[in-house]
C-alpha cells in the first residue's frame, strides 16, 4: 500500500498537470482532438495505478483538498458573473437549458429502455442515465442509497459510482473531438485577433495576465468569504424546500459579492486575478479527481451495464452535434458550447470548462460559452435533473415497485 498524505497528493497533482501539458504538447493526437491537459495527465496516471494494482500495489491519495478546490472554482465563477453580462446571455442561457433538459429526458428514457431490453431492473437504467451522468458522483451516491433502501436494489451505490466514473472519463474525452468536427464547418475567430487584449474569464488559461500580489490577496479574501458564507448558507438550507448543493450556494454568494460591492461603489472585482485562481483551482481539482479514479471499478461493470453506458456516450456525442450545435446557432460559439455540453452531460461542470478551454486555447475565445455553461451547469442542472428523475420515478412501473 502506497499512502500519499496531503503534501504528497498536492505534489502528485502538480506533476499530473505538468505531465498533461507535456503530453498535449508532444502527442499530435491529443492536440488535434483538443483533449484537456488535466484529463490527459490524469488518465495516464490512473492507468498506471491500475497496472500497479495488478501486481498488488495500491496507491491512495489524500483527497481532502478536492472539495475546497471545487468550491473555490465555483466561487470564482460567481465572482466573474456580473448582472450586465448575465442579462446579455439570458436568452442564450434559456435555449441552452432547453437543450440540457432534452438530453436529461433522453438519457433516462434510453437507460430504462435498454435496461428493460437487457433483462435488468429499470432502476439500473435510471442509475446509468442522468442520475450519474449529468449528476456525477455526488448525485449518484445520494440516489444509489435511496434505491437500495427504498426499492431494495442491490449494489446500487457501487453501480452509481462506477457509472459516474465512466461518465467523468468519457465526458473529458469526447468533448474535444466533437468540437473539432463542428469547428470544421464554421469560421473560428482565431487567436491573432485577440493579441491586443487580455483574455477574459476562463478563456485561454495559458495566456499571461498582469496581476499584483495585493490584488491577488484581495481576490483570495473574496473567495474565502464565498466559501465560508456559502457553506453556512448550505447548512441553513439543509432539510428545507430550498436545499441546494454546497457549490451552488458558494457560487451564489460569489455573484452577490461581485455585484453588490460593485453597485455600492465599494470595490471592483479584478477579473484577471479571479480567472488565474479559478483556473488553478480547476486544474488541480481535475488532476486529483482523475488521478484518483478507481478504474478497476469500471472493469467490474457487467456487460449489459457497459452496453448502456457506451450507448449513452454515443447519444451524448450525437446530441451535441445534431441538437446542441444547431439550437445554439451553428457557429463557433455553438461548437464550444457543444464541447461543454459533452463535459457536464456525461461528467461534471469542471470537465465542461476544461473541454471548452482546450478548444478556445487553440481556436480562439468564446465569451458567451464561458458565460452560459457555468450558469446552467451550476445553477440549473441539479434542479432540473431532480425534477426529471422524480417524474420518471412517478411512472406506474416504478410506483408499483
Amino acid at each position: 500500500m502506497l499512502q500519499l498524505d496531503f503534501y504528497g497528493t498536492l505534489v502528485a497533482a502538480s506533476l499530473v498537470l505538468l505531465l498533461g501539458r507535456a503530453l498535449v504538447t508532444r502527442v499530435g493526437f491529443l492536440r488535434t482532438y483538443n483533449i484537456p491537459e488535466p484529463v490527459a495527465g490524469g488518465l495516464v496516471v490512473a492507468l498506471g495505478l491500475l497496472a500497479m494494482r495488478a501486481v498488488d500495489i495500491e496507491a491512495r491519495f489524500d483527497t481532502s483538498l478536492q472539495t475546497p478546490l471545487m468550491l473555490a472554482f465555483f466561487a470564482t465563477i460567481g465572482l466573474s458573473a456580473d448582472f450586465a453580462s448575465l442579462k446579455k446571455g439570458g436568452r442564450v442561457v434559456g435555449i441552452f437549458l432547453l437543450a440540457v433538459v432534452g438530453l436529461l429526458v433522453i438519457q433516462n428514457a434510453m437507460g430504462i429502455g435498454l435496461a428493460t431490453a437487457l433483462g435488468l431492473d429499470p432502476l439500473m437504467g435510471l442509475l446509468t442515465g442522468s442520475i450519474t451522468l449529468a449528476g456525477g458522483h455526488g448525485t449518484g451516491a445520494a440516489w444509489g442509497a435511496t434505491f437500495s433502501e427504498k426499492f431494495g436494489l442491490a449494489s446500487a451505490s457501487e453501480l452509481a459510482m462506477a457509472s459516474a466514473t465512466f461518465g467523468l472519463v468519457l465526458g473529458g474525452l469526447i468533448g474535444g473531438p466533437v468540437a473539432r468536427l463542428l469547428i470544421s464547418r464554421v469560421q473560428p475567430p482565431g487567436l491573432e485577433q485577440e493579441k491586443p487584449r487580455l483574455p477574459k474569464g476562463f478563456e485561454q488559461p495559458n495566456k499571461e495576465r498582469s496581476i499584483t500580489s495585493f490584488s491577488l490577496v484581495e481576490t483570495l479574501a473574496l473567495i474565502a468569504v464565498s466559501l465560508l458564507t456559502g457553506s453556512l448558507l448550505n447548512g441553513w438550507l439543509q432539510g428545507t424546500a430550498f436545499e441546494l448543493p454546497t457549490f451552488v450556494c458558494v457560487l451564489f454568494v460569489g455573484v452577490v459579492l461581485r455585484n453588490g460591492l460593485s453597485a455600492l461603489g465599494v470595490y471592483q472585482v479584478f477579473e484577471r486575478e479571479v480567472s488565474v485562481l479559478g483556473n488553478v483551482s480547476l486544474s488541480l481539482f481535475l488532476a486529483i479527481a482523475l488521478m484518483s479514479l478507481k478504474l478497476w471499478d469500471l472493469a467490474a461493470l457487467a456487460l449489459p451495464v457497459f452496453i448502456i453506458l457506451a450507448a449513452q456516450t454515443l447519444v451524448m456525442a450525437l446530441f451535441a452535434i445534431f441538437v446542441t450545435f444547431r439550437m445554439m446557432g451553428s457557429n463557433y460559439d455553438a461548437a464550444v458550447l457543444a464541447a461543454g455540453h459533452c463535459g457536464f452531460g456525461l461528467g461534471a461542470t469542471p470537465t465542461a470548462i476544461a473541454n471548452m478551454q482546450a478548444v478556445t486555447q487553440r481556436y480562439g475565445p468564446s465569451q458567451i460559452a464561458f458565460l452560459v455553461v457555468p450558469m446552467v451547469g451550476a445553477f440549473f442542472i441539479d434542479i432540473v435533473n431532480v425534477i426529471v428523475i422524480k417524474l420518471y420515478l412517478a411512472l406506474p412501473f416504478f410506483a408499483a415497485a
